[in-house]
């Protein structure tokens, strides 16, 4: 951690957030919001926001390990499928590393970037898909205003797609605070009144992958990465639904970017 004397960057203000700093250097970034309202507003919103997280996941944190992911089972599962036997048990191993991390991602491959994308989108489901009143900061008649405003803030060309043909109207969107930045969060609802969010970010490097599915705290969905933006679908659809909604939500991106 940088010293009491040195000046405030990026990294202070995130651990400001998280409650890491000590007493000296969290009174520095005080005297540094009194200078910088604009700044205060920016944290203000995001320890708002990591209250709100913690407040929606706590319950799920304190949820047993369910029995079909008994630890006995799945080797003996994989083992009966698999004729090399010890890399069964590590692929399990680490399964049981990323869901005690953070939820169950599918399948047990190392997908670092992935798999954080996952855990971004799940938290922001569970906090906005479940508001009845107020899900996003613009509405869908906002559309080109919430366009140009997280298409800035990203510092990426961000759009909503239009699901309206696969049966989910846009209700609107929204900027979220994510451990890597600034993240858009799209809100989509069904004549049934279930919810679907697309979460957007721009990711490290300027891969692409393919389409993976994703299970984080029993929300199932869908996460990629389109030229350096990563995507994460997530709606109460079956698997092969949540695939071709992605589908078409990447073929938008790309005919649009």
């Amino acid at each position: 951690m940088t010293g009491p004397g040195s000046p405030i960057a990026e990294e202070d203000l995130h651990a400001y957030v998280d409650g890491l700093l000590d007493d000296d250097r969290r009174a520095a970034v005080d005297r540094y919001f009194q200078a910088h309202p604009e700044t205060a507003d920016r944290i203000g919103a995001y320890t708002a926001q990591r209250q709100e997280l913690r407040a929606a996941l706590s319950a799920r944190a304190l949820d047993p390990i369910p029995p079909q992911l008994d630890l006995a089972r799945l080797l003996e599962e994989r083992l009966r499928r698999r004729r090399t036997p010890w890399r069964a048990a590590a692929a399990v191993v680490l399964a049981l590393g990323l869901g005690g991390a953070g939820g169950w991602l599918a399948g047990s491959r190392p997908r670092s970037g992935l798999d954080a994308l996952a855990r971004e989108a799940a938290a922001s489901y569970a906090v906005y898909a479940a508001d009845q009143r107020r899900p996003v900061e613009m509405w869908a008649t906002q559309r080109d205003d919430l366009t140009h405003w997280l298409t800035n803030r990203l510092n990426r060309p961000v759009s909503p797609p239009d699901l309206s043909g696969a049966g989910y109207r846009l209700l609107g969107g929204r900027l979220v605070a994510s451990p890597h930045g600034p993240a858009a969060l799209f809100v989509y609802e069904n004549a049934y009144g279930r919810r679907l969010t697309l979460y957007v970010r721009p990711m490290a490097t300027g891969q692409t992958t393919p389409i993976e599915p994703t299970d984080v705290n029993d929300f199932d969905g869908c996460a990629w990465v389109d030229r350096g933006v990563g995507y994460s679908l997530i709606a109460t659809e079956p698997y092969d639904r949540l695939l071709e909604l992605s589908r078409q939500v990447r073929r938008e991106a790309r005919s649009s970017g």
